[in-house]
């Protein structure tokens, strides 16, 4: 899972570090002299992503977007009701979340992010335990279902209810909050799973 993902990244591209993935790297013992780099600025983290908008009624396509697209406020999403924006990234498929789409619900006005993620059916119990020990309301918005076709949970949750939410977030700051969400999640399944 993701200790075996984090160790082949370290050798393909050894000098590609960010504090999160420099942190469990050495917590797991994947590090050696040769991983002694720099760590890389976060604001860089999504530069070479893979950006959509879409409509959320048809799916269509509206637009291929380039990295400075980003750098809106996430209201964007509540002035454009209408679209959600799809982004693929390595760094997403390092802690095995596939393509992270982002919208304003229609009915609350929350922003809800939605993707697959590719955790072990069995890992249920701990990833449910995860997600409400570490988000800021008693009772979070989620939703979680394992599809067996694809082997992943579809995991849809509310960024509002995430620690350093605010609404004053440009797009990029919100998916650095979803990833750092994300690879925690996962670090500590699979560290649940080991013990």
């Amino acid at each position: 899972m993701l200790k075996e993902r984090m160790e082949k990244h370290l050798k393909e591209q050894p000098a590609e570090l960010y504090e999160k993935e420099k942190e469990y790297a050495q917590k797991q013992g994947l590090l050696n002299d040769a991983h002694e780099a720099g760590i890389k600025n976060p604001e860089d983290r999504f530069n070479d992503a893979y950006i959509e908008r879409g409509d959320k009624e048809t799916e269509e396509v509206l637009g291929q977007e380039p990295a400075g697209f980003l750098n809106q406020p996430i209201d964007y999403f509540k002035n454009h009701k209408n679209e959600f924006m799809y982004l693929e990234s390595k760094w997403f498929d390092l802690i095995g979340a596939d393509a992270v789409s982002f919208e304003t619900d229609d009915v609350f006005g929350n922003y809800e992010v939605m993707l697959g993620l590719k955790l072990p059916k069995k890992a249920e119990s701990a990833i449910r335990a995860f997600i409400d020990e570490n988000t800021l309301t008693g009772t979070p918005k989620y939703s979680l279902m394992f599809s067996q076709q694809d082997g992943l949970w579809d995991f849809n949750f509310s960024l509002n209810d995430l620690e350093g939410f605010k609404e004053e977030l440009s797009i990029k700051d919100a998916y650095q909050l979803v990833y750092k969400f994300l690879f925690n999640l996962v670090s500590e399944v699979e560290e649940t799973r080991n013990k």
